[in-house]
């Protein structure tokens, strides 16, 4: 019998797969976090599938998005990153990785983690809504907004509540697989 997935992901394997074994589940690690961050930020405005199907190229282009390799890019590997084929070249965003890189140790420097600051906005604890259909998740909530604004005030670009709330999705804050997907229970 075939697994129930949510509606979002079938008839892509690389989707599925994602869907399967990363989408949802809780990530308290910051290096993960900063990853989906970055990839996130990068969506902005495209496709998440898109961004999946060159996550390995953004890898190799960010140094395996380690943070505070990026955090000291000069300007000579940001113009090679913006003539990387492989990735999204938009000079806003490449920019953003960097900036966001050091506002992401700002905030390790003062809460002790990205992932504590981050978390302490749900208490800890993934919130776990419950969707009939994918498509009544909502694109931002007030938790959302209240992480885009405050990222904001600290410096970080294209963290917006959309962005933000993806993020949230992506990293297991929030559980929005579907009630009869075979994840939800999962995560």
């Amino acid at each position: 019998m075939e697994k129930h997935r949510c509606g979002w992901c079938i008839g892509d394997p690389l989707y599925e797969a994602y869907h399967d074994t990363e989408w949802g589940v809780p990530v308290k690690d910051d290096d993960t976090l900063f990853e989906f961050l970055i990839l996130e930020t990068f969506q902005a405005g495209l496709s998440w599938i898109t961004v999946l199907r060159k996550r390995d190229n953004f890898r190799r282009a960010f140094d395996q998005f380690d943070y505070k390799k990026i955090a000291a890019y000069d300007q000579d590997k940001i113009d090679s990153l913006l003539e990387d084929p492989g990735i999204i070249r938009n000079k806003l965003k490449v920019h953003a990785t960097v900036s966001n890189a050091i506002a992401f140790m700002d905030i390790q420097k003062e809460f002790g983690s990205f992932s504590d600051y981050i978390w302490g906005f749900v208490n800890g604890s993934p919130i776990k809504n419950q969707l009939e259909n994918y498509k009544h998740a909502p694109a931002t909530t007030p938790i959302s907004d209240a992480i885009s604004k405050d990222l904001k005030k600290r410096g970080f670009k294209f963290v917006g509540s959309t962005v933000i709330y993806a993020h949230m999705q992506a990293t297991g804050m929030v559980n929005d697989h579907e009630i009869h997907c075979f994840r939800y229970h999962e995560v």
